[in-house]
């Protein structure tokens, strides 16, 4: 019977509240992820800023993860290897589950945890897409039946940039299956050298002005 009471009483107020127009609200959890230029200080003491170096260690990539550790996030590979993007993703992925403590960097440079440190919230790569300054600006399209313009620029292997995308997916029309990451690595490396060798290019691996011309116009790679 008083349980009863207490729930009408209840009831009368809720609508006593709603009836003057207040709000109800419940306080939500704050959760913010460090602000991109910390992961900027984080890359260039770790590695210079370098997403590909490899520098014979056991630590790869812009955040220098060693293979255990990139494995306990879901890393695929060696971290170098892998994309920008990528990388970006399992660097908060890895703050995520521990804060910044992997990092000797994190505590030369004094950074502070917030409330998504050890959080164990798995990321998507949604929430990790500010942390490199976003994702690359899609490449110009090219014109119906023609090719795009030569970039100006000669990749090498461990380049990222808008181009190298184009590039992949129209080496797709030969099966080479990219999905287009803008990356050059061990995959773009395979199809230049192939691409270079069936036009009687020199096979330096270089993605220059007369291999970026042969993908569109020179024979198939065998």
């Amino acid at each position: 019977m008083i349980q009863n009471r207490r729930r009408t009483v209840a009831r009368i107020l809720l609508l006593a509240i709603a009836a003057m127009g207040l709000q109800l609200t419940v306080p939500a959890l704050a959760s913010a992820d460090p602000a991109s230029t910390a992961w900027a200080k984080l890359r260039m003491c770790e590695s210079s800023g370098r997403y590909a170096t490899n520098t014979g260690n056991g630590y790869y990539g812009a955040y220098q993860f060693d293979l255990p550790t990139w494995r306990s996030v879901g890393g695929a590979g060696r971290p170098d290897q892998a994309a920008p993007a990528e990388q970006d993703y399992r660097a908060l992925y890895l703050y995520r589950m521990r804060g910044w403590q992997p990092w000797q960097c994190a505590g030369m440079l004094k950074l502070t945890g917030d409330a998504d440190a050890r959080s164990k919230r798995v990321p998507t790569y949604a929430d990790s897409a500010y942390i490199g300054g976003g994702p690359a600006p899609a490449p110009t399209p090219p014109p119906p039946g023609g090719k795009p313009p030569w970039p100006g620029v000669v990749y090498a292997f461990g380049d990222c940039a808008a181009p190298l995308k184009a590039f992949q997916l129209r080496m797709n029309a030969f099966g080479y299956g990219f999905t287009g990451t803008g990356c050059y690595y061990e995959k773009t490396r395979t199809a230049v050298l192939d691409l270079q060798r069936a036009n009687g290019i020199k096979d330096s691996g270089l993605l220059g002005p007369k291999t970026w011309e042969a993908a569109w116009t020179g024979k198939p790679p065998r």
